[in-house]
């Protein structure tokens, strides 16, 4: 993804009276790290809110504060959930050289075979990955494809997504934790359960052995 700048510029206006800055079409937001003294800002709502609808939480962006430049994440973004306006956005400034970790988000795409031809439902288990990497080697998302997934308990798990990444990117999650698995559909799977072998013929048993015990109590 191409360089993302936002301009910014240094606010003195803190609590209440932010108000009157949102009025006035401004995005309030601050920006802090471990090498960073916490910097209060204020961006144009509009043209912000426009490039931050296409940045996830491991999207690298620049910050233009009156022309110091400060790469970072999106760490929180504050919502009025009336007009699903953006409010505030915090901002976790990073170090180019340091390794960092972050969650990534994962996004399935593709046709199973298991799901269209087996009628098999797909659950996923996990919908974001920690990883271990520099700022600029984090992927912005992890898209799997999940026309691998053939038939019913295929499944795809942390170690299939280690080694379609560089080398560059660890994945901090367990190998064998499932992040994508094809299940049969919960009505089959109940009649599987139902006519699983020696269940049903155990009942009867069951049922007649007790018959002869009340036949025996009461001669």
């Amino acid at each position: 993804m191409e360089k993302v700048v936002l301009k910014a510029t240094k606010r003195e206006v803190v609590g209440k009276q932010v108000k009157a800055l949102r009025r006035e079409g401004k995005l309030p937001a601050v920006i802090y790290g471990r090498h960073v003294e916490p910097v209060a800002v204020v961006l144009e709502a509009h043209s912000a809110g426009l490039a931050l609808a296409k940045l996830t939480s491991s999207s690298l962006v620049t910050l233009d504060v009156d022309g110091k430049e400060y790469p970072a994440l999106v760490r929180e973004r504050q919502r009025d959930y009336i007009k699903g306006e953006l409010t505030h956005v915090d901002f976790l400034a990073v170090d180019l050289t340091e390794t960092i970790r972050a969650n990534v988000s994962v996004t399935l795409f593709g046709v199973s075979p298991a799901v269209k031809d087996y009628n098999g439902v797909l659950v996923q288990n996990l919908e974001r990955l920690e990883v271990e990497c520099l700022p600029t080697d984090l992927p912005e998302r992890i898209t799997l494809d999940i026309s691998v997934l053939k038939q019913i308990g295929d499944s795809i798990r942390v170690n299939d997504v280690s080694a379609m990444l560089t080398e560059k990117v660890t994945v901090l999650n367990n190998p064998e934790d499932m992040i994508a698995v094809v299940t049969m559909p919960k009505e089959e799977a109940t009649e599987a359960a139902a006519g699983a072998p020696g269940e049903e013929a155990a009942a009867p048993e069951l049922s007649v052995e007790r018959g002869k015990k009340d036949e025996e109590g009461g001669d």
